[in-house]
């Protein structure tokens, strides 16, 4: 229970992050489509996943998807929220499912390759169903964006969040372990 405790604090810690870089880091990475703003909101979520398992990294994903929709994406609403839900979701749960077998730095890397492959798969028919279906954009719009626009995007998100991962993932999972996460991992 104790464990149980220290686990959800951290994931709270972490959730918090993850809105505050959301919140203050946004940039538009494609000029053609400065309506795709990079944050590294996905960061926190991704050492979640490293850290807890990717029950871990999803909990922070949903988190951060409803402060999102009710916040700098109300725009979208919950039509947005369920689209990083599922592509952030995508991401950190391969990814933690990959690292939680392969528990090292080539792991890792892997680990991030394949979900930030995963995650820009995804987000070509999330983009074809909820774009067209919910935010009245024509088919053929979506579609003469999914190549040059929506998975360059998608990849270069990825990559830089991938990035940052690596970058802060031993000194952010050093500040995050406690004594009884080793005995709560394994039962994983």
């Amino acid at each position: 229970m104790k464990d149980e405790v220290k686990k959800l604090s951290r994931l709270a810690v972490l959730s918090a992050l993850s809105i505050v870089l959301m919140f203050m880091v946004r940039f538009p990475l494609i000029p053609a489509a400065p309506f795709l703003e990079y944050e590294p909101g996905d960061v926190p979520a991704l050492i979640a996943a490293f850290l807890f398992g990717p029950g871990g990294g999803l909990f922070v994903t949903l988190i951060v998807s409803i402060v999102q929709a009710l916040t700098v994406s109300a725009a979208s609403g919950w039509i947005g929220a369920i689209m990083h839900f599922v592509a952030t979701g995508t991401m950190v749960v391969v990814a933690g499912i990959i690292y939680k077998r392969f528990h090292n730095f080539n792991g890792a890397i892997m680990a991030l390759i394949i979900g930030s492959l995963c995650m820009t798969t995804v987000m070509i028919p999330l983009n074809l169903f909820f774009t067209t279906k919910f935010m009245n954009v024509p088919v053929e719009a979506v579609r003469s964006m999914i190549f040059p626009i929506i998975v360059p995007f998608n990849l270069l998100k990825a990559a830089l969040n991938s990035f940052l991962t690596v970058l802060v993932y031993k000194p952010v999972g050093s500040l995050m372990r406690f004594e009884g996460h080793q005995v709560a991992s394994e039962k994983r």
